[in-house]
């Protein structure tokens, strides 16, 4: 069984109602919950979506997210160390001509880590740097 990637703006889409991508983040979900698969995501993109969520004044939401984040047997949460931070910044250093985030960096570092090529979300740069995207738009 394969494992996935889980992005920021995925989780975000499954949180919120009002989120344009909540119909499709909801209805590839249902589809992953059919046939459960290890799922990753990495501290950084814990950090980003509690902290997201929390400052839109969804409270409530990013400490039920971030629950489900840390209290899944499914869903991995690799901490962001020392070498994952500098290996992830020297391809933000090396991709100039792209608008990746570090964090984009990070999870890219990490999924290629991992043997990883799919992540679900709607962030073009993991298409750009070569991952399947999930849901397909």
């Amino acid at each position: 069984m394969k494992a996935a990637f889980l992005d920021t703006g995925y989780l975000v889409a499954l949180a919120l109602v009002r989120d344009e991508h909540h119909v499709a983040a909801q209805k590839h979900w249902r589809g992953v919950l059919r046939e459960p698969l290890p799922l990753l995501t990495t501290s950084l993109v814990f950090n980003e979506v509690v902290t997201f969520l929390n400052r839109r004044g969804h409270h409530a939401k990013a400490l039920e997210m971030g629950g489900v984040l840390l209290g899944s047997r499914w869903i991995e949460c690799a901490q962001v160390d020392e070498r994952f931070f500098r290996e992830a910044w020297q391809l933000f250093r090396q991709h100039a001509d792209k608008r990746w985030s570090l964090t984009d960096c990070t999870s890219f570092v990490v999924m290629r880590e991992r043997g990883l090529t799919t992540a679900f979300g709607f962030d073009e740069h993991f298409a750009q740097a070569g991952f399947t995207l999930e849901p397909l738009p």
